[in-house]
């Protein structure tokens, strides 16, 4: 049987812990006083990546907004993201460079006339104001692999305009591509299926 004054106890201590949180809390927002779009960088070897991103085109779905999606190395094998974009979101641009994994193709020339083709059609999209979110998918391996001019990259997210957000994802990317971001964050592997023998999933890996 519990005892009723150790439970008193531990309930004033929660609560007044729990009051010292909302008082931080409370100031960190009333400090955050900037009102503009973000760009955020999702990197790490881990999965999970492009889903976090695909979370945030739900979350602005949600609220009506117009969004532009660029995949770039993937494309060749149909994703439950594109095939659910295409059929019943109209308000989402959906581009693919369709050409499938480097380690595929094993032609670096077909590959950067494909990567500089897709990027053409991300680029607009970073420069029109009507888009609410832009989501630049395995960007990172387009930097990596000297596919597209990093400089251009940096400098077109940079200069995007002001109320646009923007998700990137892939391993890497570098510091300078990390310190035009304002949130970066590492999706870390611990543990994969694949790695067991175990094939990728059809509504969960792709």
């Amino acid at each position: 049987m519990s005892d009723p004054g150790q439970d008193e106890k531990k309930a004033a201590k929660h609560k007044a812990a729990m009051q010292k949180q909302k008082t931080s809390v409370d100031a960190q927002i009333e400090a955050a006083d900037i009102e503009r779009g973000v760009a955020v960088f999702i990197t790490g070897n881990g999965k999970g990546k492009s889903s976090s991103a695909f979370g945030m085109v739900m979350r602005a779905l949600g609220y009506g907004m117009k969004i532009g999606v660029v995949q770039f190395i993937k494309g060749q094998q149909l994703s439950g993201e594109e095939i659910y974009l295409r059929d019943h979101c109209p308000q989402v641009e959906f581009h693919q460079m369709g050409t499938g994994f480097t380690w595929d193709t094993q032609d670096r020339e077909a590959d950067i006339a494909a990567a500089k083709k897709t990027w053409a059609l991300a680029k607009p999209m970073l420069q029109d104001d009507s888009f609410d979110l832009v989501v630049l998918d395995e960007l990172t391996y387009m930097i990596a692999y000297d596919y597209l001019p990093e400089s251009e990259i940096i400098e077109v997210i940079g200069a995007r305009p002001r109320e646009q957000s923007v998700v990137v994802t892939g391993r890497g990317g570098g510091k300078a591509l990390q310190d035009v971001m304002d949130t970066v964050s590492e999706v870390k592997e611990i543990k994969h299926a694949y790695n067991a023998g175990i094939r990728a999933r059809r509504g969960v890996d792709y």
